[in-house]
C-alpha cells in the first residue's frame, strides 16, 4: 500500500541526461560509476548491463585517456542506459567522449586551462545537447581556497563551485549540475544548502569516500537522507568500497524509505525475536535473492509472530502474518488463506509472480503501454 511522499522538492532546471530528465519535476534518479579499466570494453559493459539490472538511471565511466575514450565509443554501442564521461583536466579528451556518444560531460571548466579550451568543449556540448557535471571535492579544492580557509568548510565549497559556474555563466551555457562532496556528513550537508540558496540548477548529492559498504550506507543515508528531507537534491549517487550495483541497490533503498521513489518490492520485515515461530532472516535472504528482478512497486511483509503480524501483513500488498505449522496469508489487506510456515518463500514468490501477470494484463488492456 503506497503513500505520498511528504516531501515538497526545491524546484530546479530541468537538464536532460539521454533519455533521462533531471531536476524539474523529474523522478530522483539514481546513479554509479564503473571501477573496470574502461580499455577493458566487456568488463566494463558486463559491469554496466549488471547495474543496469539492479535499476540504475545512468552510469559514469571513467575516460582518462585517448584510449580510454575510444573505448566509451564502443561501449556506448553495446548498452542503451546513458552514459557520463568522467573528465579531468583535459579538454581534447572531454571533446572526444562527446564524439564517442557520452550523454553528459562531468568536467570542471575551472580546471581544463584557458577560455579558449572551455569554450570549446562548452560548445561542442551546446552542438550535441549534452550537459555538464561540476564536480566539486573537499579533497581537492583549489590551493587558494585552502588557505583562504584553513580548512574544507561549506563556505570553500560553494566558493570553489561558483567559480566554475561563473564560468558556463560568462559563456552562456545553464545546462548543467552541480556536486559539493565531502567525506564528512555535515561538511556535507553545509555546503549542499549554501549552494541549494544560489543557484537554479539540479543539484547531484553524493558523500563522496564514504567507506565500506555498511558504515558508507549508514554516512550516505544520514546525510542524504538529511538533504533529500529539506527537499534537496536531484540526482544521487552512493560511493561505496563495493561493486556498483549494490551502490544502486542502496541508493534506490534511501529514496524508497522517503516514499520518493518505487524500484522493485519493499520488504517489511521484523527484526527477529525470540517469538519469532520460523526463521525470518532466513525467509527474508531468500526473498530478496528470488524477487531481486522485480522492478515494479509492491509492499511485502514477513512478520514472525502473531503480536506484530496482522497490523503489519494487512497494511502491505502481501503479507505473511507466521504462526507455526501454519501461517495466514494476507492479500490486499484482506485474510486471504493459510499456508504450511514452510512453504512461505514458495507461495510469497508465487503470489508476487501471479500479481505482476494480472498488472501487466491490466496495462495491456487499458492501453498503458
Amino acid at each position: 500500500m503506497h503513500h505520498p511522499s511528504p516531501i515538497t522538492r526545491r524546484v530546479t532546471r530541468k537538464i536532460w541526461v539521454g533519455k533521462v530528465a533531471v531536476g524539474g519535476d523529474a523522478p530522483i534518479s539514481v546513479q554509479t560509476m564503473t571501477n573496470t579499466d574502461t580499455c577493458d570494453i566487456a568488463a566494463t559493459v558486463a559491469q554496466i548491463q549488471r547495474c543496469v539490472a539492479a535499476g540504475a538511471d545512468m552510469v559514469r565511466v571513467s575516460v582518462p585517456s585517448m584510449a580510454a575514450a575510444d573505448a566509451l565509443a564502443r561501449i556506448r554501442a553495446e548498452v542503451t542506459v546513458p552514459l557520463i564521461a568522467d573528465i579531468h583536466f583535459d579538454h581534447r579528451i572531454a571533446l572526444a567522449a562527446a564524439r564517442a556518444g557520452a550523454d553528459c560531460l562531468r568536467i570542471n571548466p575551472g580546471n581544463i586551462g584557458s577560455d579558449d579550451k572551455v569554450r570549446e568543449v562548452v560548445d561542442c556540448a551546446r552542438d550535441r545537447g549534452i550537459p555538464l557535471r561540476i564536480g566539486v571535492n573537499a579533497g581537492s579544492l583549489e590551493k587558494d581556497l585552502q588557505k583562504k580557509y584553513g580548512e574544507p568548510t561549506g563556505a570553500a565549497l560553494l566558493e570553489s563551485a561558483l567559480r566554475h559556474i561563473d564560468i558556463l555563466d560568462r559563456m552562456n551555457f545553464p545546462d548543467f549540475k552541480v556536486s559539493v562532496k565531502a567525506s564528512n556528513v555535515f561538511l556535507t550537508l553545509d555546503a549542499y544548502r549554501l549552494l541549494s540558496a544560489q543557484i537554479e540548477q539540479p543539484l547531484h548529492l553524493g558523500v563522496t569516500e564514504a567507506g565500506v559498504f555498511r558504515s558508507g550506507t549508514v554516512k550516505s543515508a544520514v546525510a542524504l537522507g538529511a538533504l533529500l528531507l529539506a527537499g534537496i537534491g536531484d540526482t544521487l549517487r552512493i560511493s561505496l568500497a563495493a561493486p556498483p550495483e549494490d551502490e544502486v541497490k542502496v541508493g534506490f533503498d534511501l529514496l524508497k524509505s522517503l516514499g520518493l521513489r518505487a524500484n522493485g518490492i519493499n520488504f517489511i520485515a521484523c527484526p527477529s525475536c525470540s517469538r519469532q515461530e520460523f526463521d525470518v532472516i532466513k525467509v527474508m535472504n531468500e526473498l530478496e535473492a528470488r524477487l531481486e528482478d522485480v522492478r515494479a512497486p509492491m509492499d511485502v511483509a514477513v512478520i514472525g509472530c502473531k503480536v506484530n503480524g496482522p497490523g503489519e501483513a494487512k497494511e502491505a500488498d502481501i503479507g505473511i502474518c507466521g504462526a507455526s505449522p501454519r501461517s495466514l496469508v494476507y492479500n490486499a489487506g484482506e485474510k486471504s488463506h493459510l499456508i504450511a510456515t514452510a512453504d512461505i518463500v514458495d507461495e510469497v514468490e508465487r503470489m508476487v509472480r501471479a500479481r505482476l501477470a494480472t498488472e501487466a494484463r491490466v496495462i495491456v488492456r487499458t492501453g498503458e503501454v
